[in-house]
């Protein structure tokens, strides 16, 4: 085992020095696999949360909360570790994390231990959220809105795959916390990659500067920036919002079964992948601000057709994907194009505020549905893409860059 290791090592060494483009985009391509598949972990295993612990609405939307406190925590101090010690390193850490609490998670004895452990979890996708996002960017930063839509390609298919796993999980039997330690072996892979990946001879470091903060706030405030962070906040909360409700909503109001629900979400995962996968050949040609726009319009209008319509118009509810898929990634090649310097502190503020979103989406439509019924609460993912919208359209065309 040890010469096994030895060999390991060796081999991703060589190969780093060879090809490290190739090799430090594939572990960013893997990253945001694990980030889906284990962020959309909790939307199936949900009902199974609140059923077998007798948990409220609120108390099941309290544990998105706390996830997404870690995740905001973790992107605002790995802006300042990947400025300091670079992306690899951010990685690495992020599997450690996630080791850590899906482990813990899956032991937890009480309510707030898992709440605290799904925090931790939180640290680690908030850190593989920005690390991989400024791995890409340092490797491709001539056409980083096709390569941040690859990237949250992948986010897709582990989001698609997630609830067809956790189904089968539960159709044999298999209890949730026992299918949280399952996923062990995802981050585990993704731990060694990037540990590997630190004997490379490569310096793929971040400039080790002190760091201005007047200058961070300068430049990460100035201008427009406080509208991008309010839509990439309000985009999030519709998607993690749907992610994390819709299994319940089509079990408990529209009498779908728990394989027939997940097949829904995982058609919605379907869809924002190719979707994704789509627009990283048309991002460039139509425009980033005008792509965004088409596709929060197309997305509201899917979903208020879903929850409005009768039965056969579900299918509108997974077809959203398709619209929404484009957003998060194209936001961000805007705001990576507007910023040359402190980039890393930048994306660290950006996806904050998309944390920011990802924690009061899932939590507020379970606060609301705990007093007004889920229906009305599912209906806040629309309100919520109308303030996107309105958003964007206040930042107006401007800024829009089609291939400046």
């Amino acid at each position: 085992m040890p010469l096994m290791c030895i060999a390991v090592n060796y081999g991703m060494e060589r190969l780093l020095m060879r090809s490290p483009k190739i090799l430090l985009t594939i572990g960013c391509f893997l990253a945001f696999f694990a980030f889906g598949f284990i962020d959309n972990l909790k939307g199936p295993i949900l009902p199974e949360l609140i059923r077998a612990d007798g948990l409220s609405m609120s108390q099941g939307g309290t544990v998105f909360f706390g996830s997404y406190l870690g995740f905001i925590a973790a992107t605002i101090l790995t802006g300042l570790l990947s400025q300091r010690f670079g992306n690899q390193r951010v990685l690495l850490l992020a599997g450690v994390l996630l080791n850590i609490g899906l482990v813990g998670a899956s032991f937890s004895k009480s309510y707030s231990i898992l709440v605290l452990m799904m925090g931790i979890v939180g640290l680690g996708l908030g850190a593989i959220e920005l690390g991989a996002n400024g791995l890409i960017v340092e490797q491709h930063p001539k056409d980083s809105g096709r390569y941040l839509n690859l990237l949250a390609t992948f986010h897709g298919t582990g989001s698609f795959l997630v609830p067809l796993y956790v189904a089968w999980l539960i159709d044999i039997g298999i209890v949730w916390k026992n299918i949280l330690l399952s996923v062990v072996m995802l981050s585990g892979a993704l731990t060694i990659w990037f540990l590997l990946s630190q004997s490379g001879s490569l310096n793929v470091a971040g400039t080790i500067a002190k760091l201005n903060w007047r200058t961070i706030l300068r430049v990460g405030f100035k201008g427009k920036m406080p509208l991008y962070y309010l839509l990439i906040s309000f985009y999030v909360a519709v998607e993690l919002g749907l992610a994390a409700w819709m299994m319940e909503y089509l079990q408990q109001l529209r009498g779908k079964s728990v394989s027939q629900s997940s097949i829904y979400l995982s058609a919605f995962f379907a869809l924002i992948m190719l979707g994704r996968l789509a627009g990283s050949f048309v991002v460039e040609k139509i425009g980033y601000q005008k792509v965004v726009g088409i596709a929060l319009l197309g997305g509201s209008v899917c979903l208020l057709a879903g929850f409005s319509g009768p039965d056969g118009m579900l299918i509108a509810l997974p077809l959203s994907g398709l619209f929404f898929s484009i957003v998060f990634p194209t936001v961000t090649a805007i705001v990576t194009g507007l910023h040359q310097e402190n980039i890393g502190i930048v994306l660290g503020i950006l996806f904050t505020f998309g944390g920011i979103g990802g924690a009061v989406g899932p939590w507020s439509i379970g606060l609301v549905s705990q007093t007004f019924g889920l229906s009305v609460g599912m209906y806040l993912t629309i309100a919520f893409s109308v303030v996107a919208y309105t958003t964007l359209a206040i930042l107006g065309q401007g800024n829009d860059r089609n291939r400046q």
